[in-house]
C-alpha cells in the first residue's frame, strides 16, 4: 500500500481558516456506504439520520495551551515547544515535545519561556532525543527554583502546569493563518480533560442544544478519552504504509462507558463514534479483549488501514482530513478508498470546507 495513493489535490480556499457560527451550522455530507449514495446538509440535521437507542461515542479530552514561545538561554535564539505527552515515568514536569530549531537545541540546552525583557516565567531544560525526533524537555518555574533555595515563599509557589495555562498558546495547526479570537472554539463543548496537543475536530460541531435534542429523541451518549499527540503533526513519510510507526497515545475507557456500549450492541442499536479518536480507542479496546468492550486505560499504538475489520464502530463522524495522513487511511478503511475518493470529490465540487475548523461528513 503507497501512500502517495492517498493524495488528492485541494483548492487552498477551500482550507477553513475560523470557525463557522453557531458550531451546528456547519455542513454535512451524508455518505450511505452501502449504496454510495451522498446527502447534503447540515450539522443541525444530525437527528434525522440517527435513531432512538442509538449511541455517540465522543472523546471528552480537552486541549492543552500547548505551544510555548522562548528563547536559548546562550545565545538568546527564538525557540518555539510544542508540548505532546506528559512523561510522569522520567520524573515530574517532564514533557515529550517537538521543538523548532530541532537541530540547535541539544542535550543540556536550556530555554526561558517569556519576553526576553522581563524574567523568565518558565523554564525548560533539554534531556534527551526521542526515537520520532522530538525532544524530552524537563520544566521547572523560577518560584520553585527559588523555593528550593528557601528564598521563596512556599504559598505562592506556580506549579508548572499552572505556569503553562498561564503563558502558553493555543496549538492551532500550521495551515490555520488566522488569529482564533475565542480560544474556547478550539474546545468541543464536552472537553472535560486536559492532555490533547490539537482538538479531537469532529466534535467541534456539536452544540449542548443539538445534544439535548439527540437525547430527547432516544439517542445517548457516552465518553472515552483519547489525548491527541504526535500522530496529528506528523505526516506519513514512507512511501510503503506499512512501514509507517504509530505513536503510543493515551485512552480510556471507564466501565460506565463499557456498559452503555454492550447494553446498544445487545439491543440492536448503533455505536457512532465522533471522529478518528474515538474510532481509535473503540477499536483498540476491541481489539486488546477478543472484540469485545470492557473498561481499559493505557495507551495503543493502533494504526487503522484499509483491510482493517472493524469490530465495535457501526457509523462515524468525522471532519475532511489532510492528504497522505493516517486520519484519511482510516476513513478510507472504514468506507473503502473509492468512495472515499469520490465524497472527497464530491466535497470539493460542492465547495464544502476542509480541514479542523471544515464541514463534517456522517458515514453510515
Amino acid at each position: 500500500m503507497k501512500i502517495s495513493d492517498f493524495n488528492y489535490d485541494l483548492p487552498l480556499e477551500l482550507i477553513a481558516q475560523t470557525p463557522i457560527e453557531p458550531r451546528d451550522a456547519s455542513r454535512l455530507l451524508v455518505v450511505q456506504r452501502a449504496t454510495g449514495t451522498f446527502e447534503h446538509r447540515h450539522f443541525r440535521d444530525l437527528g434525522d439520520f440517527l435513531r432512538p437507542g442509538d449511541l455517540l461515542i465522543a472523546n471528552q479530552s480537552r486541549v492543552i495551551p500547548a505551544r510555548l514561545l522562548g528563547y536559548r538561554a546562550e545565545t538568546k535564539g527564538a525557540v518555539e515547544v510544542l508540548l505532546l505527552t506528559e512523561r510522569n515515568d522520567l520524573g515530574p514536569d517532564h514533557w515529550e515535545t517537538l521543538v523548532r530549531p530541532g537541530r540547535r537545541l541539544r542535550e543540556g540546552a536550556r530555554i526561558y519561556f517569556g519576553p526576553q525583557d522581563q524574567a523568565p516565567r518558565l523554564i525548560g531544560e533539554i534531556q534527551q532525543r526521542t526515537e520520532a525526533g522530538g525532544r524530552i524537555v524537563h520544566f521547572w518555574t523560577p518560584e520553585q527554583e527559588a523555593g528550593s533555595s528557601g528564598s521563596a515563599d512556599p504559598y505562592q509557589v506556580l506549579s508548572v502546569r499552572q505556569r503553562i495555562d498561564e503563558i502558553g498558546r493555543m496549538p492551532l495547526p500550521p495551515y490555520i493563518h488566522e488569529t482564533l479570537e475565542d480560544q474556547e472554539r478550539y474546545q468541543t463543548v464536552y472537553a472535560r480533560i486536559q492532555g490533547s496537543a490539537a482538538a479531537p475536530t469532529a466534535g467541534l460541531h456539536f452544540t449542548p442544544e443539538l445534544l439535548e435534542r439527540l437525547r430527547q429523541q432516544g439517542v445517548r451518549t457516552g465518553f472515552v478519552t483519547l489525548h491527541v499527540g504526535l500522530d496529528t503533526f506528523r505526516p506519513v513519510e514512507h512511501e510503503n504504509v506499512s512501514e509507517h510507526k504509530m505513536h503510543s497515545e493515551e485512552i480510556e475507557l471507564d466501565s460506565p462507558t463499557a456498559e452503555l456500549i454492550n447494553e446498544t450492541k445487545k439491543a440492536g442499536g448503533r455505536v457512532i463514534a465522533v471522529g478518528t479518536t474515538s474510532v481509535r480507542v473503540l477499536e483498540s479496546v476491541a481489539s486488546f479483549h477478543n472484540g469485545e468492550i470492557a473498561p481499559y486505560k493505557g495507551s495503543t499504538r493502533l494504526f487503522i488501514t484499509p483491510g482493517t475489520r472493524f469490530q465495535a464502530v457501526d457509523a462515524m463522524i468525522t471532519n475532511f482530513h489532510l492528504p497522505r495522513s493516517t486520519l484519511l487511511l482510516l476513513v478510507s478503511a472504514f468506507m473503502g478508498k473509492e468512495l472515499m475518493e469520490q465524497a472527497y470529490q464530491e466535497a470539493i465540487k460542492e465547495r464544502y470546507r476542509f480541514f479542523s475548523f471544515g464541514d463534517a461528513m456522517l458515514l453510515l
